[in-house]
């Protein structure tokens, strides 16, 4: 585990073990941290997509917020992903791992008191829910971004935690998926955004700064202990 500290944030590039397997991750926790974000995705990019990365950083600098890229996939099954697309669209799979990293976050001495939010993106938002369904006392948030949500359509009923979806205004078909599946969670808390003028994977100008922002708002709200809610309630009521 390497360790790099700067001005009290910490950082390090983790792994974390499954039997004979491991799969790697980057922690990144700000000082006071308000809540930990899992960012899940299909393919074993996760720890270096330049996208995720810059949500990740705009969610620790607008709110506050750790953050933890990880791969899902080892790199051998990566590489198997890259040809044949096996384990991207097996969704027990990915959320098995979910789990895994979940568990270990509750065990970590750095990362035990933080509450977990899940951001998933397309085909592993259907994971995300899956592995919240399964750990619903540690996961106190759900964010999907462009989700695959009819892939996990029949476990959506049971979900009783804080959800937001965001969708592209120029995604039809993602948009239709993702108003079906907020009509189908039951938790009062829920939410689907469409920014407009965005595409599948918010490449205009403008438009992924959107999606951390809206992001970064629910997380700090879900996550945050039950007096920090109240003043964050208050001041966005005042914004």
């Amino acid at each position: 585990m390497n360790n790099k500290q700067s001005w009290n944030v910490l950082e390090q590039i983790v792994t974390i073990e499954l039997g004979l397997l491991r799969i790697k991750g980057e922690l990144v926790v700000p000082p006071d941290a308000k809540g930990i974000v899992v960012f899940a995705h299909c393919s074993g990019s996760s720890r270096y997509s330049t996208r995720n990365h810059y949500l990740a950083h705009l969610m620790r600098e607008q709110e506050g917020l750790a953050t933890i890229l990880i791969d899902l996939l080892t790199e051998e099954e990566d590489a198997i992903d890259q040809r044949t697309q096996h384990f991207r669209y097996d969704i027990g799979f990915l959320s098995s791992r979910l789990i895994t990293v979940t568990d270990w976050l509750f065990e970590n001495p750095i990362t035990r008191h933080l509450k977990i939010g899940y951001f998933g993106v397309d085909r592993a938002s259907g994971a995300v829910f899956l592995a919240a369904l399964a750990r619903p006392m540690n996961v106190g948030a759900i964010v999907c971004r462009s989700g695959y949500i009819d892939l996990v359509s029949e476990s959506l009923t049971y979900v009783q935690i804080p959800t937001l979806l965001i969708v592209g205004g120029n995604d039809c078909a993602i948009i239709a998926m993702n108003e079906d599946a907020i009509a189908e969670i039951p938790t009062q808390h829920k939410q689907l955004e469409i920014i407009p003028e965005a595409s599948h994977k918010f490449s205009e100008p403008g438009s992924i700064e959107e999606v951390a922002r809206l992001a970064s708002q629910w997380f700090k709200h879900y996550l945050s202990p039950v007096e920090e809610k109240e003043l964050h309630l208050h001041a966005m009521s005042t914004r």
